[in-house]
């Protein structure tokens, strides 16, 4: 690319896997495009998978609008708890809130290349969705075992793609473009990650008449009573929540797989979001991550 302007550089990026902290993909993407570069392929796992989609689709501003105005106790009321054996969850609220926020789409007619990987409990092998719908894609992108259910496509089981390959470079080897972007939201740690997310804070709604707060505040107890038991909101710092416990696990053997898959497919340039910006279902802190992923974009671009 040397020579070239932003505005003359297009840009193949790979979004990351690793819970709330996914939401930072936001501010990359926004970064990115008001300094004029040029995103024509994206692949995306898990998180990254989900950012990358709604991008695609262009989407991205009605997603983040959603997700910003999202109070913890929202987070919990998608949790569609399931009682089989195959996972905690089933998934189909949230993905049922996302399609009807911003619809779907066969991935063919994405305006630009894209891909979500997932990972088939079957043949144990990675699989790069780039036909089929958009978020049949994503939701078996998402799966992480035991969080959440399976998709089930063409007789195959399909899971989470952060098993095999949580950083996708390799999914974009083959792409005509002149840099290789991707985010890495496992990075070092950070002092100052947690805080700086913290103190960015949403828009206030408008105030809700009294008798909502009540209603709201019968349910925040009753959810409260959940989060205590699965995510661990509002216990010490050393006592996590199974949800938490299961995905810290899976993160660290995440974490050990990205480093090995980077090192055999660097990319070009890598924006690092620190591991302890959030707990993985922090997803009501979207607005500080948002901010955060701008802020390390610039700082990486500059």
């Amino acid at each position: 690319m040397s020579g070239k302007t932003a505005s003359e550089t297009s840009v193949s990026l790979v979004l990351g896997s690793g819970g709330a902290r996914g939401l930072a993909q936001i501010g990359v993407v926004d970064v990115l495009l008001e300094r004029g570069y040029r995103i024509e392929a994206i692949a995306g796992c898990s998180m990254g998978a989900l950012i990358g989609g709604v991008y695609a689709m262009g989407k991205l501003d009605d997603y983040r609008d959603w997700v910003c105005a999202l109070e913890r106790t929202d987070i919990l009321s998608l949790m569609d708890i399931s009682f089989g054996n195959a996972g905690l969850m089933r998934g189909n609220r949230i993905m049922d809130a996302l399609r009807e926020l911003i619809g779907d789409v066969e991935i063919d007619e994405l305006p630009i290349k894209y891909v979500a990987v997932a990972t088939d409990l079957d043949s144990r092998r990675e699989v790069w969705m780039d036909k089929g719908l958009l978020f049949d894609a994503i939701r078996a992108s998402i799966a992480i075992p035991t969080v959440f259910t399976p998709l089930m496509r063409n007789g195959r089981t399909l899971v989470d793609g952060g098993l095999l390959n949580p950083l996708p470079v390799s999914a974009t080897l083959n792409d005509d473009t002149d840099l290789t972007i991707a985010v890495d939201l496992a990075g070092a740690v950070s002092a100052g990650a947690a805080s700086r997310v913290d103190s960015v804070k949403p828009k206030n709604n408008d105030e809700k008449p009294s008798y909502h707060q009540a209603i709201q505040g019968f349910v925040n107890d009753a959810l409260e009573k959940v989060a205590q038991t699965l995510v661990g909101e509002n216990r010490d710092d050393d006592e996590k929540g199974m949800l938490e416990i299961v995905n810290n696990s899976f993160e660290i053997m995440q974490m050990t797989l990205g480093r090995h898959n980077m090192a055999a497919h660097p990319a070009d340039l890598v924006i690092s979001v620190p591991r302890n910006a959030c707990r993985s279902f922090d997803f009501h802190k979207a607005a500080g991550l948002i901010e955060l992923g701008r802020e390390l974009t610039e700082a990486a671009l500059d």
